[in-house]
């Protein structure tokens, strides 16, 4: 039963580093585009979600760049020797604990931000990856993982902020794995959206003490069923 799992992190892996070597390859340099996320699923044979995943490990090393409306390019660490590990073994309880504990503290901050900035860009994809998670919950994806974290993304982006964008993406994407272990043990996807359109709810209409509170008030559900998992 645990291979499916290992299976999947090992396919991103492969796919993460046959993307660096096409770069090597091609001689692209930080900023030149890349091909499409479907042209690049084409290319490599693999199903898109898949594909969407082993690009989100290289955009949290700051290998390749997702901007919205425009396409992928070649990240500013591109050539770098010198990264973050990408590919770690699951966290214990414990761990995922602490990396939550971390996003409560810094979060909810961003929510009330987020509220009273709301970001026109951010807005839009905020509400872009609800849609796509309702669309998810709805087809079983398994990649629904991945939309929650641009969801917690685009919350940071309505802020208008961009520092405190790279800040919450040096945890949510670095610690893609972690976060995806914490969204299986948590197991209620629709509680989870629940939470999410209540956060957005309130970035929208301006509000944010309520958008605070309600950033605040899903990691702590969350911190709480992984810690009554612990052990």
């Amino acid at each position: 039963m645990s291979s499916v799992p290992s299976l999947r992190r090992n396919l991103s892996g492969d796919l993460a580093q046959a993307v660096v070597a096409l770069v090597e390859q091609e001689g692209l340099r930080p900023g030149d585009p890349l091909e499409s996320l479907k042209a690049l699923a084409a290319r490599f044979d693999v199903a898109v979600p898949t594909m969407r995943e082993a690009l989100r490990r290289l955009e949290g090393l700051g290998l390749v760049d997702f901007r919205h409306g425009s396409g992928i390019y070649v990240g500013i660490n591109a050539g770098r020797r010198v990264l973050a590990n990408p590919v770690q073994s699951r966290p214990d309880a414990d761990q995922l604990v602490e990396l939550l504990e971390a996003r409560r503290q810094i979060e909810p901050s961003l929510a009330m931000l987020a509220a009273q900035v709301r970001d026109e860009a951010g807005i839009a994809l905020m509400e872009e990856s609800l849609a796509s998670a309702q669309e998810q919950i709805a087809s079983g994806d398994d990649a629904l993982w991945l939309t929650n974290l641009d969801f917690h993304r685009a919350v940071a982006a309505a802020g208008g902020n961009s520092v405190l964008v790279e800040v919450l993406d040096s945890i949510v994407l670095v610690h893609a794995e972690d976060q995806r272990e914490i969204l299986r043990l948590h197991g209620d996807a629709s509680a989870d959206y629940a939470e999410h359109a209540r956060i957005a709810e309130c970035v929208r209409r301006g509000d944010p003490q309520a958008a605070r509170d309600a950033a605040y008030t899903h990691l702590d559900h969350v911190v709480e069923v992984i810690r009554a998992r612990r052990g």
